[in-house]
């Protein structure tokens, strides 16, 4: 994940966390050579849909999509809607190629590296809604500036999304709920909370599939899991 030079909310600092595990089996190989390159965001201009799709649809954001679980079971669920997806974590693109070729999925495009640098590149009021799920937590106190939900990428976040489009947060990580929601909230400007009760973020909502690490942070860890829905103000 990225993070923001201290002081300046526009500037992208380092990329944090690893890149690269496992060596990739065959076949997640050829997906990286073939297919990435059809589907790859372009290096550089402007990122929207017409460049992308070849037409004006709704576009979807998901910063470190992991698998590509929920990226293409949101991108099948909305095949009129098209779907950017970054990720540093080069198994996790091929694991996300992977969903994309067997569910023939033509409405997503990945980017293999920074998400908040392609993020920047998407003209402002753009994305009906933005996913983060689960993002490192950088659990350490002098860590904390390496997270994701700090003031610049939540600014970046609420410039490009539509007036009442949608920003999806979720993590099993007690510190990181902490710091989010005071992160958040110095945003009550731009984003309202989509929510009436604990049940709201205790709950899974409609449209949110489960991934495998979710299913894992709960059933083996024991974790808690907690969902979060922010609506950006009119």
């Amino acid at each position: 994940m990225s993070a923001y030079k201290e002081g300046d909310p526009t500037t992208l600092s380092r990329l944090y966390g690893r890149s690269i595990g496992k060596p990739l089996r065959g076949r997640q190989q050829e997906l990286v050579d073939n297919l990435l390159p059809q589907i790859a965001v372009p290096a550089d201009g402007p990122v929207t849909a017409e460049g992308l799709f070849g037409e004006d649809c709704p576009l979807h954001f998901e910063i470190g999509f992991g698998g590509g679980e929920h990226l293409a079971y949101r991108a099948d669920l909305l095949p009129n809607h098209g779907f950017i997806g970054a990720e540093p974590y080069l198994n996790g693109v091929a694991q996300a190629l992977s969903h994309v070729e067997e569910q023939k999925l033509s409405n997503v495009r990945l980017h293999h590296g920074d998400a908040l640098e392609v993020l920047s590149r998407v003209p402002d009021a753009s994305l009906l809604m933005v996913y983060l799920l689960h993002p490192d937590p950088w659990p350490k106190n002098k860590h904390a500036k390496r997270r994701m939900m700090n003031d610049g990428p939540v600014k970046m976040i609420a410039d490009k999304l539509k007036p009442g489009g949608e920003f999806r947060f979720g993590t099993d990580h007690p510190i990181y709920v902490r710091h989010a929601l005071m992160v958040m909230q110095r945003f009550s400007d731009e984003f309202e909370w989509v929510a009436k009760g604990p049940a709201d973020w205790q709950n899974r909502p409609s449209g949110w599939c489960e991934t495998r690490y979710e299913t894992k942070a709960r059933n083996v860890f024991g974790h808690e899991v907690w969902y979060f829905r922010f609506r950006r103000r009119r």
